[in-house]
């Protein structure tokens, strides 16, 4: 018998260093904190500058209120703050951007910290505090000019799991230009600066204009595309203002929307889909717009304390603000021309397209011309519809057109050969792909075989098809029980393995007839640079200049030559988060998302040929049973399963 373990307090030590974890995961997290202290400290000047994605140097100065050394010496321990005095002040609401008087001390516990200061109106010198995993080592006297100087090195130096896990650089300084620009949006009446190993990425004038900054940051193309909002709300919001993109002015990730609550930037999936939702079906399924709102709310029907980051918030009336947000955006995109006004949601759709196990091949070419009807007419097999089933940040991100029944929207390749490309088959193996009047796909002796095998991976089993769930999921029945199949992550699969095979020689690329100059965002150039070499291995030649890219050749291995506006996607999927740095492995990460550009996506009707053919096409990859992202293509559930499921086996039942 094992001893009881004892339960006991813990030092203050180690406390210090959980909390730290929680507070500061990366050094993006350590700049949120930094900047969020000079905001509230009335800056009107910031500046950050950080030395290889922040992992060896942070540097943040403001000109704001400053401290003495008494207050230098009382803000770096834990748990104080001149910004929350009690419990009281947590409920009747947060007028500040921090408030719990972790960030300097949590900060200095995982690094080497020095903090220089002078106060605002108090003669005499500044005060120079150095904190060395959370202790103070040696506090003097100094002389800078009014305002703080934070500067952290040597990140997570004593706490070196942490450290090990952090990514790229260049992934890293992403995380940080994020946090800044978003700050900068919030706050056009404040001059910001960001520095990246010596170079300048942006600076704002501070001058109070939302659409400076909004050119400093995204550029003068995204800056002229934007429409503004500016609304006296009825309802959980008191306002909205900001600005969002035209339909047309777009990215493949939702990194540049941004929602602020009451000047703070929180992560609302409320907010951002509400946005998303207002745009209809004037936004391709993989796209999203350029936003910057704030929303003004009373204090107290918001919880801006439900994460240790304070990213995230919980409102009282999560429903209405949604379609408060909604409403407010669609009317200025419908104010500008720019989208048009639409039948109630769930009254304009058209009816769609089935997939029906049993079908007479008259019916079936009826219905696939009505098909393709409504594709040509409407350019979505579906108009109005809400478009909360988006991915997420975090997630893998939806993809273009189908394989056999494309969407007509503005996706990249939605004019593309209709049949995937699949490796070359034997006549048997085209055979066993041959659909029947029951749409039956016959399977090899080892059918059945699942995720999980070792050595190599099986075929499929043998299916048959018996329609389409949410036109999303392929239904089949198996020998052995039901199949869901999860189309798009099939057909992600299917391309990823194409396009691997056509990057493992000698990149095939198109070379333009004039080459095409694109604007960049201070962001995307940032990363121009860090991932030139894994661009050029996928076929996009380039060469940057400031913030244009002048694009002379593109990749060809897909159905048709991508467009050179896809290198501006290929940017923001560089940063996948893989730690490595082999150039190699950007490359895998880029056709993993890539892949999603040709694949059919979820929302889309398709035939009872184009089903056949993807499965076809998934059964001949390497390893069909996961896309490049890493879920699952399909799902079985076994005849016991259901058996039990249903409570079959009571006593007496045969």
């Amino acid at each position: 018998m094992s001893e009881r373990p004892e339960i006991r307090e813990l030092d203050d030590r180690t406390v210090d260093r959980i909390a730290a974890g929680e507070v500061v995961e990366r050094p993006a997290s350590a700049v949120k904190e930094l900047v969020e202290n000079a905001l509230d400290a009335d800056a009107s000047s910031i500046t950050v500058e950080v030395d290889a994605g922040g992992i060896d140097r942070i540097r943040v100065v403001d000109d704001g209120i400053g401290m003495t050394e008494e207050e230098l010496r009382t803000a770096v321990r834990p748990h104080t703050t001149s910004k929350l005095r009690d419990a009281s002040q947590l409920e009747a609401g947060i007028d500040t951007l921090g408030f719990r008087g972790e960030a300097l001390h949590t900060i200095g516990a995982v690094s080497r910290t020095a903090i220089t200061s002078k106060a605002r109106d108090v003669s005499g010198a500044g005060t120079k505090l150095l904190l060395v995993g959370g202790e103070i080592e040696t506090v003097e006297p100094a002389g800078p000019p009014t305002g703080t100087a934070v500067e952290v090195t040597d990140l997570f130096f004593n706490t070196p799991a942490r450290r090990k896990y952090l990514k790229r650089k260049a992934t890293e300084f992403d995380h940080v230009n994020t946090v800044v620009t978003r700050y900068a949006l919030a706050n056009p009446e404040v001059a910001f600066a960001l520095e990246h190993d010596g170079r300048e990425v942006f600076s704002t004038t501070g001058q109070g204009d939302l659409r400076a900054t909004i050119l400093a940051v995204y550029g003068r193309e995204v800056a002229r595309a934007m429409v503004s909002i500016e609304e006296v709300a009825e309802g959980p919001l008191e306002g909205i203002t900001g600005y969002v993109s035209e339909p047309e002015t777009t990215r493949s990730s939702p990194s540049y929307v941004s929602t602020f609550v009451n000047g703070r930037y929180v992560r609302s999936g409320t907010i951002r889909g509400a946005i998303v939702d207002a745009y209809g079906t004037q936004l391709a399924p993989d796209r999203y717009p350029f936003a910057v709102l704030d929303l003004s709310v009373p204090p107290e029907t918001v919880d801006v304390n439900v994460h240790p980051r304070k990213t995230e918030v919980k409102f009282e009336e999560e429903a209405a603000i949604h379609e408060q947000i909604e409403g407010s955006v669609e009317r200025a995109l419908l104010d500008h021309g720019l989208i048009r006004a639409s039948a109630p949601r769930g009254r304009s759709a058209p009816e769609e397209t089935s997939v029906a196990p049993e079908r007479d091949s008259e019916d079936e070419d009826d219905e696939h011309d009505r098909h393709r009807a409504r594709t040509t007419k409407t350019g979505s097999t579906a108009e109005g519809g809400s478009r909360t089933d988006r991915p997420t940040e975090s997630g893998g991100s939806a993809g273009g057109s189908a394989n056999a029944e494309r969407t007509g929207t503005d996706r990249p390749g939605a004019d593309r050969e209709s049949t995937p490309r699949t490796p070359e088959r034997d006549e048997s193996t085209q055979e066993r792909f041959v659909a029947t009047e029951q749409s039956t796909l016959d399977g090899s002796a080892d059918a059945g075989a699942g995720p999980g095998v070792d050595e190599g991976f099986e075929r499929l089993p043998g299916l048959r098809v018996l329609g389409q769930l949410r036109e999303t999921y392929v239904v089949a029945e198996s020998d052995d029980g039901l199949v869901l199949v999860d189309q798009h992550a099939a057909d992600e699969r299917v391309h990823y393995e194409r396009l691997r095979d056509a990057l493992s020689g000698e990149t095939t690329t198109q070379a333009l007839v004039e080459p095409v100059e694109l604007e960049l965002t201070a962001r995307e150039a940032e990363l121009f640079d860090a991932y030139a070499e894994a661009l050029s291995r996928l076929g996009f030649s380039a060469d940057r200049e400031g913030r244009s890219a002048r694009v002379r050749t593109v990749p060809t291995v897909f159905d048709a030559t991508l467009p050179p506006e896809l290198l501006r996607d290929a940017l923001s999927e560089c940063v996948s988060g893989d730690p490595g740095e082999t150039v190699d492995a950007t490359v895998d990460d880029l056709l993993s998302d890539l892949a999603c550009y040709p694949a059919v996506t979820g929302n889309t009707s398709l035939a009872e040929g184009s089903v056949v053919e993807l499965l076809s096409a998934l059964d001949g990859c390497e390893n069909p049973y996961a896309c490049p992202h890493g879920r699952p293509t399909l799902i079985r559930v076994d005849s016991e399963e259901l058996a039990d499921r249903f409570e079959r086996d009571y006593p007496g039942h045969h």
